[in-house]
């Protein structure tokens, strides 16, 4: 009979490792239990793929921080653009070939602040907000802070929202938006002037209260099919970022990031519209 104070017994992935008895390494090894193949299991060590991808992320998050701050906000842009791409990938990849753990979703969270939370909020600072005292660093706080919010809310609110929307502009689109702004001003040479330096200070504590607002964003997690005329739209979409990117960049995420508040005043206009027929 067992014991009721037993552990439960799970199937293990660890491999037979007859150097790991003679050479441990002076690091703890990481064990959660995780699903395969729709039984629990115990695993030992973390799935790489993945894995690899957030780190890539954090990597391109860091460079753009070094970067922006040494006054290279081009390569701050690109670095941005780079952490999007990976972070955007790596839960992809992780459900794809069932390798999903929690230390990939929290390793994942914690290089989404770093990349689109902190970096952001430095570029920024450094290309125009120094002059500005108090109120540069005031501006980049609230919009770190908005981000550290942003990314607790989504942790906690998984599979319990819709899927096809996020509550609030995600963090990446975000990122994407402020870093753009210097790296646009920069490939046209704009002075920063005390009038840009606070337009864009507002602009980044708006953007950061977008992150927590309960506006909806379309996901554009399509599973199924799509007209043959989308995939065309976005060949011609592609040509003309390869031509424009810098201003492709920050045109579709000031776009994405407006049709949250759009969409709510249409829907409340279309509601007061209804109720005044009725």
């Amino acid at each position: 009979m067992q014991d009721p104070n037993d552990e439960p017994e799970f199937a293990s992935t660890e491999a037979e490792d007859p150097l790991g008895q003679e050479f441990n390494l002076p690091i703890d090894e990481h064990e959660e239990v995780v699903s395969e193949g729709g039984r629990q299991v115990r695993l030992r060590g973390v799935y790489l793929l993945p894995n690899l991808l957030t780190l890539g992320a954090l990597f391109a998050g860091f460079y753009a921080i070094i970067a922006g701050m040494s006054g290279n906000f081009n390569e701050a842009g690109w670095a941005i653009v780079i952490a999007g791409i990976c972070d955007g990938l790596d839960g992809r990849i992780a459900r794809l070939t069932n390798s999903q753990s929690a230390f990939g979703a929290e390793f994942d969270s914690m290089s989404d602040m770093v990349c689109f939370g902190v970096a952001p909020s430095l570029i920024i600072f450094s290309w125009g907000f120094e002059s500005l005292g108090n109120l540069g660093w005031a501006a980049s706080f609230i919009y770190v802070s908005c981000a550290a919010l942003r990314l607790a809310r989504f942790n906690v609110q998984l599979g319990t929202i819709d899927k096809r929307f996020f509550v609030g502009l995600a963090s990446p689109v975000a990122a994407g938006l402020v870093t753009f702004v210097p790296w646009v001003a920069a490939k046209y040479d704009i002075e920063v002037t005390p009038f840009v330096s606070y337009l864009a200070a507002v602009l980044t504590v708006f953007v950061g209260l977008l992150m927590i607002s309960n506006y909806r964003y379309y996901s554009f997690k399509l599973k199924g099919t799509v007209p043959y005329i989308f995939f065309v739209f976005a060949v011609l979409v592609l040509g003309i970022t390869a031509q424009r990117p810098h201003e492709v960049f920050l045109l579709t995420t000031i776009a994405y990031a407006s049709s949250g508040p759009a969409t709510w005043l249409y829907r409340r206009q279309f509601k007061e519209r209804s109720d005044a027929r009725n």
